[in-house]
């Protein structure tokens, strides 16, 4: 037992993807915006009642640029667009997107508390198949639909600021048959809320009650930017991606550009980093050393592994806590090691206790630890976690149990909550320690990010990305290639690997994907290079391949000639509906509405039925098959002056006419027919297949919008098998 106070150092780390689309400038999903009014401001309010304690708070600087896009008001997103659309306005496919998207909240505590929120849950129903909203949608009235946007935003507003404000509360009180007026000057107060975030954090830096440390700007595993093979080190027989990637230029880059971001809003370059996911290596140290870092914090099973001994029994509990309770220097860098245990009691399990009985919990929990050390020098427990996603799963936000614990913190003489500078600076910055493993705050290792067919398909996508842009760049050392690199930077992140494999999963993984493409994409543009065909193609490896609503039921032998010569020339081909496949990238000016396709043992068919009369389509539009496999081909069609198609191949970066296709026909539908041995397809060989249309240079039209067409090159006893 000692004499000193045991100093505890609770670290919440902030942090929220990239969320605008690279296309649009739309964000694509709202939890910044929402996050933003229920779990940052918040957090600082509740201190302020206890200012006995001092803590840390690291933010993303993308977190930061992303609420500073909001708060200035340059930010969208669709969420927000459609909560401020008149109800009454909305068309019938916004009032499926409401009910599938804007009940998206926990449904106990944030929406069980408003009544009549509940009530339209439970008339849509909890347990959905998203086919049915079309028609749920048409018993819900526009009053309904008004509810039901005001309640989605309120509930995203911390119970706090629904107390303190009068308005809020007023909405609350009112619960249902909300105006027009209402909502606008809901949404006008989440705005406000937001504006109200990086100042008020900027005061409590200067006040000293709390200390803010930064991540790399895109939040990135700086370890595998440096090098993927690094994975081997925890994972020796982990399956690495085809191509290596090794820019160590890149984590550097990411660690300068976060802190310079920081010291633009916060008038100070920060003191310590939490490395995006608690990951870390002794390359990555010394880039953060290089940065001027002065400590770094991750988890407590890295330093299990950098020693080379447990820290736990079989029962998880500390073997001799004196080992995890301090801090170790490793080039000339503090290192913090968060206690695994006592953290996730916080992220993933108090959330089901009473919170005064949690609180107190945690608060013996600490008085053990205290009393298990020695007397003969200070000590330092590190609580380090997410400081928002875990609260909508306690009752009034968590903001009970933070008061909770937070003053029993502020009377107990045997605890001192402190900033991790503050400790560093006035006990002891650290034993120095001889090694550091590589690894993250999970299982000590990458294989979240690394590992799996998806996430290494991720990877090559990167690796590939990552050279075409190097190679530019030095054959155009005159041009700026600035938002070329800051697209690469976004895709560098750690969040889409998150989503790819089978780790974790979320409603918005195919949002995801797009994301994580979208921006390769964008850096594609940005060179004034053609998007490679791949890219078109989620990672997600359930979304690849797209199924027609009919699939093919035997051999066909079309008339190519532009019509529907008899009803039976198409009739055993696969059909999908393009309209409802979500083809079009642009509703109103949708080209195409059905695809069929079929096959006899030599030729592939395919036919495209317009949506408009193709006599009034413009000399420029075009269409394209792209072939990804078994090899990477393209037919380039072109409509005017008369049909004509073309089969190209790649070779050496560029496509290449290989040959002209005869079997085309355009008139009253489009027709194709283009033979295997053209494809250097063989019988059971795998075809992939997209088809876009272009007008003026610029894609208006893909089917399948996600994935591709896949069918198998038949044998000849094809039809023979089809009816066993």
């Amino acid at each position: 037992m000692t004499d000193s106070p045991l100093y505890i150092s609770i670290l919440w780390h902030m942090h929220q993807p990239y969320y605008k689309d690279p296309g649009t400038g739309l964000y694509k999903l709202p939890w910044v915006r929402l996050h933003g009014t229920k779990d940052y401001l918040d957090m600082l309010e509740i201190l302020v009642e206890f200012p006995d304690i001092k803590q840390t708070f690291n933010f993303t600087p993308s977190l930061l640029e992303q609420i500073t896009d909001y708060a200035e008001d340059n930010a969208r997103d669709k969420y927000l667009e459609l909560s401020l659309k008149r109800a009454a306005d909305l068309t019938m496919d916004e009032k499926v997107f409401l009910l599938e998207n804007f009940f998206l909240a926990n449904w106990d505590n944030m929406i069980r508390t408003f009544p009549r929120y509940y009530e339209l849950l439970a008339k849509r129903g909890t347990h959905i198949v998203k086919s049915s909203l079309g028609r749920i949608a048409r018993y819900f009235s526009d009053g309904e639909y008004l509810d039901l946007q005001v309640l989605f935003n309120l509930c995203w507003i911390d119970p706090l600021f629904r107390e303190r404000d009068p308005f809020l509360t007023m909405l609350v009180e009112k619960g249902r048959d909300y105006s027009e007026e209402d909502k606008q000057m809901l949404i006008a107060t989440q705005v406000a809320l937001l504006k109200k975030i990086i100042p008020r954090y900027r005061g409590m830096v200067m006040k000293g009650q709390i200390e803010l440390s930064v991540s790399p700007f895109y939040h990135p595993i700086l370890p595998l930017l440096c090098d993927t093979n690094s994975a081997r080190i925890a994972m020796p027989e982990v399956n690495l991606p085809h191509k290596r990637f090794s820019h160590p230029e890149d984590a550097e880059k990411q660690i300068m550009m976060g802190i310079e971001y920081f010291e633009k809003l916060f008038g100070h370059r920060p003191a310590g980093m939490w490395p995006s996911e608690g990951s870390v290596s002794e390359e990555v140290v010394r880039l953060a050393a290089r940065a001027g870092i002065q400590w770094v914090g991750t988890d407590e099973d890295i330093l299990s592994a950098s020693l080379g001994r447990r820290l736990r029994d079989d029962s998880r509990n500390l073997i001799d806590p004196a080992v995890l309770y301090k801090p170790y220097l490793f080039e000339n860098v503090s290192i913090i090691f968060r206690d695994h245990y006592l953290s996730d009691l916080i992220g993933f399990v108090y959330s089901g206790w009473d919170a005064k009985k949690a609180a107190g919990d945690l608060l013996n929990k600490f008085v053990h630890a205290w009393s298990s050390l020695p007397g003969n020098k200070p000590a330092l427990l590190s609580v380090i976690l997410d400081g928002e996603n875990a609260w909508e799963y306690y009752k009034n936000d968590g903001g009970d149990f933070l008061r909770y614990l937070y003053e029993g913190l502020s009377k107990d003489d045997r605890l001192k909550a402190v900033t991790v500078s503050e400790y560093l600076n006035g006990h002891d910055k650290g034993e120095p320690l001889k090694s550091l493993h590589a690894g993250s705050w999970i299982y000590a290792n990458y294989g979240v990010w690394i590992g799996h067919e998806e996430d290494n398909r991720a990877w090559d996508y990167l690796s590939e990305t990552r050279e075409e842009l190097e190679l530019c760049r030095k054959t155009h050392p005159e041009k700026d290639f600035s938002e070329a690199f800051k697209a690469l930077f976004i895709a560098e992140g750690s969040d889409w690997n998150w989503w790819y494999g089978d780790d974790h999963e979320t409603e918005n993984q195919k949002d995801f994907d797009e994301l994580f493409r979208s921006n390769l994409m964008k850096v594609y543009r940005e060179m004034g290079k053609e998007i490679p065909e791949y890219l078109f193609i989620p990672v997600l490896r359930e979304d690849r391949s797209v199924s027609p609503a009919v699939g093919i039921r035997g051999f066909i032998d079309p008339k190519i000639d532009g019509t529907v010569t008899n009803y039976y020339e198409w009739y055993q081909a696969a059909h999908m509906d393009i309209r409802k496949s979500g083809g079009s990238m642009h509703k109103a000016e949708s080209i195409l509405s059905n695809l069929y396709y079929g096959f006899n043992k030599d030729t592939f068919f395919l036919r495209l039925d317009p949506a408009v009369a193709f006599d009034t389509l413009t000399d420029d539009t075009r269409f394209f098959i792209h072939l990804v496999r078994p090899s990477e081909l393209k037919v380039d069609i072109t409509i005017r002056p008369f049909v004509k198609a073309a089969l190209l191949r790649k070779i050496n970066g560029e496509w290449e006419r290989i040959k002209d296709l005869p079997d085309v026909a355009l008139q009253d539908i489009f027709e194709l027919g283009l033979p295997f041995a053209d494809l250097q397809a063989r019988e059971n060989d795998e075809i992939n297949l997209f088809i876009s249309v272009t007008k003026n240079g610029g894609e208006m039209e893909r089917c399948p919008w996600r994935g591709y067409i896949s069918l198998t090159v038949p044998t000849p006893d094809f039809e023979a098998m089809m009816w066993l």
